[in-house]
């Protein structure tokens, strides 16, 4: 079956298995930044958006992908790079392997939830396993990060 996507503003057209997942279509299209982790919906490596919000590529289709927007960290170089240096300045980022799906989900939540407390943080990222921490140090990037972000649109606003 051929699907048309807008992959990380690029419009793709791609032959599809029926049972091909949207994982396994993005990494064949150049998008190594989506792991294989769990393979049952449970790690969130495999974050990405699908017309801006998070889903989980493991257990979509890439046939259900079709005339849909897909955005993987490749797409989102700028933000994962300003949020990426407060996760490392915060020793939150160990290994690296769950970096890319915790900062897809972060950078979700940021456009999803206003002025979050740390418990809807908690909740909102529960699906992001790190085997490497106690999500402390990423607890204080978020929190240092969202600090910025609302210090950044308090500026421009004055």
């Amino acid at each position: 079956m051929v699907i048309n996507v807008i992959l990380n503003g690029k419009k793709i057209q791609k032959d599809v298995e029926p049972d091909q997942l949207l994982l396994d279509f993005v990494r064949e299209c150049g998008c190594c930044s989506v792991k294989r982790g769990c393979e049952t919906a449970n790690c969130g490596l495999c974050t990405v958006w699908m017309d801006g919000r998070p889903v989980l590529s493991c257990s979509v289709l890439a046939v259900r992908a079709d005339g849909h927007e897909i955005t993987t960290l490749e797409g989102l170089q700028k933000e994962a790079k300003e949020f990426g240096a407060f996760l490392s300045n915060e020793g939150g980022d160990q290994c690296g392997f769950c970096n890319p799906g915790f900062i897809m989900n972060v950078l979700a939540m940021e456009k999803e939830l206003s002025d979050p407390t740390e418990e809807e943080i908690r909740e909102y990222l529960s699906g992001n396993l790190c085997r490497c921490t106690g999500f402390v140090s990423q607890s204080r990037s978020i929190q240092k990060y969202l600090q910025y972000k609302k210090t950044e649109e308090g500026g421009k606003d004055a």
